[in-house]
Formats: structure tokens, C-alpha cells, sequence
């Protein structure tokens, strides 16, 4: 065969090996734009690009059901969860706040959830929903509600969580839980550093970082093993960690909001450092940060609180259902609720310093919490 028929035949082979290349290149290129439409179409701005994935989506009554995989949801149909959580009524309520009405979402006798409803009508209670979403959709820790997905609608939006059984703190601590169960020392002390340890992972670990800007005790929910989860995030702000704080427009709740945030009007890690403080002075002391006590005497549980530990006192504003415990411990959590109850925010610990100091409170009792 001479040189100029082998040239052309490799010539040939390599025309037809590169169309057929351009071909298959072409048709997957074609089956993922197919694929990312076919799972992305109709789902919430800000979700197709977080780590997570969907796989349900289905539309009823001009709405959308979204599902995440990795979700023990995803055992169940999204068209079941659908047409349950659509037959909510107030006889499920479990829950109300400023941005929304949590429900009771029975699948099964061994399958449960927690709906928070968000009505739309307003341009606030829809960042709302997206700032929850936004916040919610990636985050992975065992002291975080897990989001499993959600719903929306023309004139209102479901987020689907993990079921809390044991309700709040706030309704532990304040006599409104329907649970007899006893808050003894060892238990706050679990909750506390529970809970630190989510807000930390707000902070340092999410990236952009998160600051939650509602930490309080009805915040703070409590799972079969009374272990802490940080839930609503409706006020969250996310924050680029090149950055010192974000501006906003003051919100949260009396009582728990760091006095800067007034002043200044930016959220920064150190206002949810403050508000985790009050909670701890809840945890101790038994008493809200608005309770009628303090409005009568024209004071505060935060000025109450550290009158008396400048005076070493602490005894006194002790929870007197708390009994008998160890007071060396209870000093030392007063102390770590001081550093972030410091007027000048520059001074607060960071979250991730509380929970080293929680941690070397009570080694003894210390059981380390993985993400």
C-alpha cells in the first residue's frame, strides 16, 4: 500500500473518531442541561446551587414540593408528605413565632415532622422564608435542625423539619412544656454547651459564616435525648468571612438583643455571642429576660444577674428547682455567661472560645459532640 493511501486512511479514521468524540461529548452534555432542568425547574433561587440535591419534585394545586436527598424523607413519596401536610389545621399546631406556625406533620405511628407555615402578603415575611431556606439548605450538625425540604405555594410557603419531641427550653424552663421531665444540672449543662456548639458552627465552620440573630431559649429545641438543636433561622444573615458584621435593620427579640445592635444596626457574631449569654443566665437562674419582676423594679435579668456575681452571690439568683448541685460548676458557667454579656463587644469571646470554655467547666460530664 503506498504512503499516500495509508495518510489518507489514518487521515480518515481520524475525521470519524473525532465526529464520533464531538457526538458522545454533545449527547452528555445534552442528558446533564436535560437532568439539571428536570430536577432544578421551579426550585426556590439560591437552593440549585448549594451542596445538596433534590430528588423529588412535584406540583399540585400551582404549588411546588421539593425534597432533599440525603433526607429520611426521601423514603417517603414527596406526593404523601404533599397531601398531608396540605390537611394541617390548628388541631396540629405545636408552635407559633413572628414569622410563622409550626404543625405537627404525622405520617405514620412512627413518622413525624415539623411544618413551619409561612404566610406570604408581605416582602418581609418572604425574605424571611428565603433567608431560612438560604441558611438552612447545606447545614449538616447534630446540634442543628435538620431541614428536610419544603413547599410553596401562591400564598404561602412550608419549611419541612425534623420533629423535636421535646418541644423548647423556653417551655421547659418557663412551665409550659406538657413534658413532667426535670431539668437537673448535668441536663443544662448538656443543653448549654449543645447549644454553643451550633451557634460556633454558624460562625466558623459555615462558609459564607451565619449569624443567627434570634438566639433565645424558644430557639433552642430539644431532641429525644434532650440534646440541644438551634432552630429558626428566619432573621439569619450570612457574612462573607472577609467580613466584620452585615447591616440591618435591628431585629430579634427584647431581652436578648446586644445593646451595640441598637446603636449601630449591624448583626455581627458578637450579637449572638450576647444573646447566647442571657440564655445561659435563663438556664441558671430559671427566670425570662422579661419577666415581670424586672419590669416592676425597672431592671433586667442581664444588670439583676451581675449585681449579684460582683458580689459573689451567686446563690441567690440560683434556680431553686435545681436542688442540690455542684456550685464550683454553676460559678464558672455565671463566669463564661459574663464574658458574653461584656458591654464592649471587642471584649466577648468568640463562639468557638465559649465552647472551650463550657468544655473545661465540667470534663467530667463532657461527652464530645462531632458535627
Amino acid at each position: 500500500m503506498s504512503k499516500s493511501l495509508v495518510l489518507a486512511f489514518y487521515i480518515t479514521i481520524c475525521c470519524i473518531s473525532f465526529v464520533i468524540s464531538k457526538i458522545i461529548i454533545s449527547i452528555l452534555l445534552y442528558k446533564r442541561w436535560k437532568r439539571k432542568h428536570m430536577v432544578y425547574d421551579g426550585v426556590y433561587p439560591g437552593i440549585a446551587g448549594k451542596v445538596i440535591m433534590i430528588v423529588s419534585l412535584d406540583s399540585l394545586r400551582s404549588g411546588k414540593m421539593v425534597i432533599f436527598r440525603c433526607s429520611v424523607v426521601q423514603s417517603l413519596t414527596s406526593d404523601v408528605v404533599l397531601k398531608k401536610t396540605l390537611k394541617l389545621s390548628n388541631k396540629d399546631i405545636i408552635g407559633s413565632g413572628g414569622y410563622g406556625t409550626v404543625y405537627r406533620l404525622q405520617i405514620d405511628d412512627s413518622t413525624a415532622f415539623a411544618v413551619k407555615r409561612l404566610s406570604k402578603g408581605t416582602a418581609d415575611r418572604e425574605r424571611g422564608f428565603e433567608r431560612e431556606l438560604g441558611a438552612m439548605a447545606d447545614i449538616k450538625h447534630r446540634n442543628i435542625v435538620t431541614l428536610h425540604g419544603y413547599y410553596t405555594a401562591p400564598h404561602y410557603n412550608f419549611l419541612i423539619y425534623e420533629l423535636m419531641p421535646h418541644g423548647s427550653l423556653d417551655s421547659f424552663l418557663h412551665g409550659r412544656s406538657k413534658n413532667k421531665l426535670f431539668l437537673d444540672w448535668p441536663t443544662r449543662y448538656r443543653i448549654a454547651i449543645g447549644a454553643a456548639r451550633g451557634i460556633s458552627y454558624l460562625h466558623h465552620d459555615c462558609i459564607p459564616h451565619i449569624i443567627h440573630r434570634d438566639i433565645k431559649s424558644s430557639n433552642i429545641l430539644l431532641d429525644h435525648s434532650m440534646e440541644a438543636r438551634v432552630s429558626d433561622f428566619g432573621l439569619a444573615t450570612l457574612m462573607e468571612p472577609n467580613k466584620t458584621h452585615v447591616t440591618t435593620i435591628v431585629a430579634g427579640t427584647f431581652g436578648y438583643l446586644a445593646p451595640e445592635y441598637f446603636d449601630t444596626g449591624r448583626a455581627t457574631v458578637k450579637g449572638d455571642v450576647y444573646s447566647f449569654g442571657v440564655v445561659l443566665l435563663e438556664l441558671l437562674t430559671g427566670k425570662k429576660p422579661t419577666d415581670e419582676s424586672f419590669i416592676e423594679e425597672g431592671t433586667k435579668l442581664v444588670t439583676w444577674v451581675k449585681a449579684v456575681v460582683q458580689e459573689k452571690k451567686e446563690d441567690l439568683v440560683l434556680d431553686n428547682t435545681l436542688g442540690s448541685c455542684p456550685m464550683q460548676e454553676v460559678d464558672n458557667v455565671f463566669d463564661v455567661a459574663m464574658m458574653c454579656l461584656e458591654p464592649n463587644p471587642l471584649k466577648r469571646p468568640t463562639m468557638a472560645e465559649v465552647v472551650t470554655l463550657l468544655e473545661q467547666t465540667c470534663p467530667h460530664k463532657l461527652v464530645k459532640s462531632p458535627s
